[in-house]
């Protein structure tokens, strides 16, 4: 007689298998919920793009005037390390002849009986060593003392040089070192706001780059509106200044540089040194020092050529062009352009002399 066995269930069948299921979905909704909290980021609306990005270019300018004043000293010291081993090979030429005029006396004096002891020793190998002793001079003859007090005097000027050149040689490192850093910050922050941008759309991107180029089409209308797109909104106070203005207009398009000084491309600090350069004056390459050449101008007397200034730490420089209008290098990205000097927080104004 076949056993009745009662048939085996699934340990999850039935009643408990669904209570598991919806558990289990319940569950996995959860960890995506957090899971996508815990990793998504919100996406930037235009705006907040724009003033991120307005905010790194001009991180990334005062980076760059910083950059300027180092690389403008680095110059500096590299030129006076040349000089100092350019006067180094001079004296040291100069040494040995006066070596070479102790060597035409010592042999003189062994024709006559043998060199004396002073001259063998100043043409050793290692001469400093007896012109060291003070005594030497009142036991050499009188011609003697005197070429020997000339090498003397030689060798001291030498290590001097070459302990001033070393000096230098530290110092022109140090800039370098500075130079680098100051290099990888611009371009980080560059690289940060081109990143930026790279997230908008296609129209969102053409709107950003329509609202940054407003400030030029409206420089670009007036100019028009006069004579010829070279011609100065106001007439210069002078013909430095008229000078200066031309040139600004003359670089109009060109792009922005950092580190840039022309002809080619610029900076904002290397486009109004070298507007001024072309009216035979030599301003400083930063904006913190442009702004002490010349006199200071209150904003209500601002006449064409005048350096006008921006923000808290003096970081940007235009060339003013009149009817509230300046020319200036905006930031990569951005052509030298004639933009409203109300457009940035105003610092001041300089007139070179």
């Amino acid at each position: 007689m076949a056993a009745h066995r009662k048939p085996k269930q699934h340990p999850l069948s039935g009643p408990a298998a669904r209570t598991a299921a919806t558990l289990a979905l319940a569950s996995a909704a959860t960890a995506t919920l957090f899971e996508g909290s815990g990793h998504a980021e919100p996406r930037l609306t235009p705006a907040q793009v724009k003033a991120k990005v307005d905010q790194l270019y001009h991180d990334a300018e005062v980076a760059t005037e910083a950059y300027d004043g180092t690389k403008e000293q680095a110059d500096a010291a590299e030129r006076s390390l040349r000089a100092l081993r350019d006067e180094a090979a001079r004296r040291t030429e100069r040494l040995n002849t006066a070596r070479n005029a102790l060597g035409s006396l010592a042999a003189a004096q062994y024709r006559t009986g043998g060199i004396a002891p002073e001259l063998q020793l100043i043409l050793s190998s290692d001469p400093k060593r007896y012109l060291d002793d003070a005594a030497f001079a009142e036991r050499a003859g009188d011609r003697t003392a005197v070429a020997v007090a000339g090498v003397r005097a030689q060798l001291a000027e030498l290590d001097r040089l070459h302990t001033v050149a070393n000096g230098k040689l530290t110092e022109l490192r140090g800039r370098q070192s500075t130079l680098a850093r100051q290099k990888s910050a611009i371009r980080t922050k560059i690289s940060a706001a081109e990143a930026l941008l790279a997230q908008l759309t296609a129209p969102e991107r053409a709107s950003y780059d329509a609202a940054d180029a407003a400030p030029a089409a409206d420089g670009a209308r007036a100019a028009r509106s006069a004579d010829t797109p070279r011609t100065p909104l106001a007439a210069a106070p002078s013909s430095r200044a008229a000078a200066a203005v031309a040139f600004a207009y003359s670089a109009l398009g060109k792009p922005y540089v950092w580190g840039a000084t022309g002809p080619s491309s610029f900076d904002c600090s290397g486009l109004t040194q070298a507007a001024w350069r072309s009216a035979g004056v030599q301003l400083p390459r930063t904006t913190y020092t442009q702004i002490n050449a010349g006199s200071r101008v209150a904003r209500s007397q601002l006449q064409p050529g005048d350096l006008v200034f921006f923000y808290s730490g003096i970081s940007h420089v235009g060339l003013y062009v009149g009817g509230g209008k300046m020319i200036h290098a905006p930031h990569p990205g951005a052509p030298v352009r004639v933009a409203p000097i109300d457009q940035m927080p105003f610092a001041g104004a300089a007139r070179p002399a």
